[in-house]
């Protein structure tokens, strides 16, 4: 499905009936990265699997977390979604922090690898990311580069209830999605032992289980 919003055309997949759950995913990614979790989450949710601007079926547009993050707010105005469960990984987390700070439709927040700056990442990272943007001049690794830049008064304006992970071996420095953790009022925090940046997320029903039992835990 499409929808016009913010002078971009963004795709949607919906599946599933229930509470509305909206998923976005990483940078250089699309929707289709939950396909194996959306087996479990569409017998418990209505989901909404977006391809975010400039990514997957959506068009392209102004390239910024905050216009990334008014898109998903476009959205769950434009259907009238409410009592929202929102999922964001990585790029999609850093969307999600953004969107939940400015509505009281997204109750339930849940991001992984999410980064609050891009000194947020491990420093081999940064490095890769700005020789890729050299050869490509890629607009989705310059966005890496210069941004986000969420601050704690963002942060702490968040009223959903909020679960952070990510893995031991994530890319995001640990004591980044600590601080996220501890900054977030009421948040809670899981290190996911053995597990990477995206190892339990794409093409893994592992992320689908971890927003199951989350959401049953605050049901």
């Amino acid at each position: 499905m499409f929808i016009e919003l913010n002078g971009v055309r963004l795709f949607y997949e919906k599946r599933g009936e229930g509470r509305p759950l909206v998923l976005v995913h990483g940078n250089g990614e699309d929707h289709n990265i939950f396909d194996q979790a959306l087996l479990l989450l569409e017998k418990r949710f209505c989901c909404y699997a977006v391809d975010s601007r400039c990514h997957g079926q959506s068009s392209a547009g102004p390239l910024h977390y905050d216009n990334m993050a008014a898109d998903m707010l476009g959205l769950l105005e434009a259907l009238d979604l409410r009592d929202v469960i929102f999922y964001g990984f990585s790029d999609g987390g850093i969307i999600g922090l953004l969107a939940a700070a400015q509505t009281e439709r997204i109750t339930t927040l849940i991001v992984s690898g999410a980064n609050l700056s891009p000194m947020g990442v491990k420093a081999h990272i940064r490095l890769l990311v700005r020789a890729m943007y050299w050869k490509t001049k890629d607009p989705k690794f310059a966005l890496m580069l210069r941004e986000p830049y969420i601050s704690d008064d963002i942060l702490v304006k968040i009223r959903a209830n909020t679960l952070v992970l990510a893995g031991s071996r994530d890319l995001v420095l640990e004591r980044e999605t600590r601080h996220i953790a501890e900054t977030v009022p009421g948040a809670e925090l899981q290190i996911l032992k053995g597990e990477g940046h995206g190892s339990y997320i794409i093409h893994s029903d592992k992320i689908a289980n971890l927003i199951i039992d989350y959401c049953r835990m605050r049901a």
